[in-house]
């Protein structure tokens, strides 16, 4: 099954940016070679690019609290274990922690790196890390893969802290949803959502097999999504047909 999320709202959409990015950072640090090395470097400015928004630091450690006060309701509940209840709440608190003590911007003293900086402000030229503009850079690229990680491991590590806590907070979001099987008439669904419930990330997993890609569109209100299939040249074309899909909403 094919899984594609969509966020309601433009910070759980800076959550799963994030996600993403850090995800590919990780994975390509952990290989050898000097081109995936690379790549996680452009991948790091990314991140820095993202997490440098003013309020993105106070947001997550809102959701950390609201998360918090969310789980302590829950106390005195016959059917929850106080023992997970406590280890849950204590995560948080570790969580929110770590972050707290991070001053200023995430990352932002990377600034103050002239090594990073001066690439930074080349890879977004077509071509414009050649040895010829960068020979420190093209240097480091002849490093031992070793090293390489080392220095990746050191960059990335004022991101640790917000990178563990995104990871947490969205697995609880997406366990907040119950999935169920829908059935889109025709190629189309459009459902009304329930008064009173603020929902924050739609969750749709779909059989690669039958060839369709949904389009989706979402606000507090209403959720449509339109099926799509694509043609041999690419485009895509709304399709006529029944399709059968999963879906979950997570408030």
């Amino acid at each position: 099954m094919i899984l594609y999320e969509y966020p309601f709202n433009e910070r759980i959409r800076t959550y799963l940016r994030l996600q993403q990015l850090f995800n590919r950072f990780g994975q390509l640090m952990a290989r050898t070679e000097a081109v995936d090395h690379h790549f996680a470097l452009t991948t790091l400015f990314e991140i820095i690019e993202v997490a440098s928004r003013s309020e993105l630091k106070s947001d997550v450690l809102k959701d950390l609290e609201r998360q918090k006060q969310l789980y302590n309701g829950y106390r005195g509940n016959p059917a929850i274990s106080e023992k997970a209840l406590d280890g849950l709440i204590a995560q948080l608190d570790e969580h929110f922690e770590a972050l707290n003590e991070v001053s200023g911007k995430i990352g932002m003293g990377l600034s103050d790196n002239d090594f990073l900086m001066s690439l930074r402000s080349r890879v977004v030229i077509p071509g414009g890390t050649c040895e010829f503009d960068l020979p420190a850079y093209h240097a480091w690229q002849h490093h031992d893969a070793s090293s390489r990680s080392a220095d990746l491991r050191l960059w990335s590590a004022p991101f640790v802290p917000l990178a563990q806590t995104i990871q947490l907070l969205l697995k609880m979001l997406r366990e907040s949803g119950a999935s169920q099987k829908v059935m889109s008439t025709a190629g189309q669904l459009q459902q009304n959502l329930p008064q009173g419930r603020t929902f924050q990330l739609l969750r749709l997993k779909i059989d690669p097999a039958l060839g369709i890609t949904p389009e989706i569109s979402c606000n507090r209100l209403l959720v449509v999504i339109r099926m799509m299939q694509q043609q041999s040249d690419g485009r895509l074309v709304a399709t006529a047909e029944d399709v059968p899909f999963e879906m979950s909403l997570c408030a």
